[in-house]
């Protein structure tokens, strides 16, 4: 770790990876020791880092680097929801026809079964994609988008997906080091945002120079509002869990 001390941004991707049939869930309990152990030399050796959490699974994980480093709610984010997000609007470029270049669309809540792609704000050039699709295919690439990495890892049969991920975590790093302020899904603390309090779930923030510098809440209809409420609970209900062991 020596050769760490000082870093502006620490990216921890230290952990057991998933392997085919497991839930990124079942992770719990080796991974909590692995990224505790991470975040503790963090906190000693760059104590104004910016810890940027990719360890699954991912919403609890970042509780374990933001109570270990006890590093303000700014400077501790996960990556998730770009990743999700770039495979929910490739699977409807695909369904499309499209190129993903002209799909917008992102997804909130916990990175796992119950996590929550905003149909009432995914487009293609402008147009709703509730005017291409019909709502059962769009359902169909809602599931695909939770099974997304499931279906990684089967066709890999060993370790997990790799590229997405790291393309993503770029994605943080270049918005927090060029201080582009951009408007991305990441895991951030909640405190009162979108009702949901003292939790990591994955919500629209602004990154810039000083990391999380504002979690932007959008209006979402009743549906989708109930499905980020129901994905916080199964993220509260793993922190819980994570807290016995």
């Amino acid at each position: 770790y020596e050769e760490t001390a000082g870093s502006d941004i620490v990216v921890i991707t230290s952990g057991s990876p998933r392997k085919p049939g497991m839930s990124r869930d079942d992770l719990l309990e080796t991974n909590k020791g692995i990224v505790g152990s991470v975040a503790s030399e963090i906190a000693d050796r760059s104590p104004d880092a910016i810890v940027i959490v990719v360890t699954n699974p991912l919403d609890a994980m970042c509780h374990v680097a933001s109570d270990v480093t006890n590093f303000p709610r700014q400077r501790v984010v996960g990556m998730a929801g770009i990743l999700d997000s770039a495979r929910f609007r490739t699977f409807l470029a695909w369904e499309l026809g499209v190129s993903a270049r002209d799909v917008t669309g992102f997804v909130l809540g916990g990175h796992g079964d119950t996590m929550v792609p905003v149909v009432s704000y995914s487009s293609v050039a402008g147009i709703p994609i509730t005017q291409r699709l019909a709502d059962d295919r769009i359902e169909e690439i809602v599931q695909r988008t939770r099974d997304g990495g499931a279906e990684v890892g089967k066709l890999l049969q060993k370790g997990s997906a790799f590229y997405a991920p790291s393309a993503a975590t770029v994605e943080m790093i270049d918005s927090i080091v060029l201080d582009q302020k951009r408007v991305l899904p990441c895991a951030a603390l909640c405190q009162g945002e979108y009702g949901i309090d003292g939790l990591f779930v994955g919500v629209p923030v602004r990154l810039g120079t000083d990391g999380m510098e504002e979690i932007v809440e959008i209006e979402l209809g009743d549906r989708e509002k109930s499905d980020l409420d129901e994905s916080a609970g199964a993220v509260r209900e793993l922190v819980d869990a994570m807290a016995k062991l």
